[in-house]
Order: C-alpha cells, then structure tokens, then sequence
C-alpha cells in the first residue's frame, strides 16, 4: 500500500510537471509571430523628425505601416520562421528625397526579407538586411 506520504510526492511532482509544461507553452505562443500588435523600427529618430517607423500587424497579418514618411498597408504570411511580405499601395506624402529613398528602402528590405526571429519585445525580419523592430508592449 501507498504511504500517504509517496502520495503527496507523487501527486506535488505531477502537479510540478503540469505546472512546466503550462509555462512552455506560455513561452511559446509569447514567442511567436506578433499578429495583433504593433512594432516600432529600433532606429533612431533622424534628425529633426519626430518619427520613427512602425508596422501595426493585424490578426491575419494584414499591416498598416507608418515609415519615416510615406505611409501605406501590406500583408504578412508566416509559416514557421519563414515570413513573406506583400507591400500594398504606399502613399507618397509629398516626401523630402531623403526620407523617400529610406521609406523605400525599408520597404524592399522587408520584402526581401525570407525569415524571422522573436527574441522577447524585438522582431527581426532576415533578409539581404536584418530589420529589428521592437514590440509595442505598454
């Protein structure tokens, strides 16, 4: 016969092992792609701007994006740590040529982008140039 002793052992390394296996997948989905949320570029602001891009994902990837001037929407699929991003219509503000050429860089560099990587509040889009963004948490 069981000891009520070995009883509460076994029973306090089940409820152990349970209580593990809910924090791995806590960090899993805190891990995973930010659908729902907004991300800031982690870049400084340019000089005498008070802006600095960000992308704000919806829940099935579609993205509304606010650059260093231009603003526009686009879509995201995400299948693993494999990630495709499809500019839609970008409006062109009435841009300085400087800014311009940085939104359009930006916009290539993240549809040239192939993979990415969450590591806690930062997302990095992999690419021919890594892009770090930095989730808007509050």
């Amino acid at each position: 016969m069981i000891s009520v002793k070995s009883a509460f052992r076994v029973a306090a390394f089940i409820a152990l092992a349970f209580a593990s296996l809910l924090g791995i997948d806590r960090v899993a989905a805190a891990e995973g792609f930010p659908f729902g949320m907004e991300m800031t570029l982690d870049a400084a602001r340019l000089p005498g701007s008070k802006r600095v891009p960000d992308l704000d994902i919806g829940d099935h990837g579609e993205v509304v994006l606010e650059l260093w001037c231009k603003g526009g929407k686009g879509q995201f699929s995400v299948a693993g740590n494999t990630v495709i991003f499809v500019a839609g219509a970008i409006e062109d503000r009435a841009c300085p040529p400087n800014k311009a050429q940085l939104d359009d860089e930006l916009v290539a560099a993240l549809t040239e982008a192939t993979t990415w990587k969450r590591q806690g509040d930062y997302v990095s889009f992999i690419g021919s140039k890594t892009l770090k963004f930095r989730l808007n948490t509050n």
